[in-house]
């Protein structure tokens, strides 16, 4: 995440032609360094982040979809798929947080 958040700054400092590069990579590091602390924190039963793990599979099927699935699929069906993935990883998730911490979600 530290990397991430350095090379965001470098590229607003730095600007020109090179610095949205700099800042794409930055936070996209940032998001994957968020991801894995999602991920450690729900799995270890110490708060839930269903909805947060349960977008990344449904966001890969969409761009699944709609780079390499078919032509003739209309956009509202590849969004339904997506959310029908959604709906089961949410329902998973929830119930493999329940299972680690004993409650459906903690207030904290």
């Amino acid at each position: 995440m530290l990397v991430g958040i350095v090379l965001a700054v470098i590229g607003f400092v730095i600007g020109g032609d090179r610095g949205p590069a700099f800042i794409v990579t930055g936070l996209a590091l940032g998001s994957i360094g968020g991801l894995e602390l999602s991920i450690r924190e729900h799995f270890a039963g110490f708060r839930s982040h269903s909805a947060l793990l349960a977008g990344v599979p449904a966001l890969l099927v969409l761009a699944a979809l709609f780079y390499a699935g078919p032509e003739s699929l209309p956009p509202l069906a590849r969004v339904a798929i997506a959310a029908g993935v959604f709906g089961l990883s949410f329902y998973l998730l929830a119930a493999a947080f329940r299972r680690r911490a004993g409650v459906a979600f903690k207030l904290r």
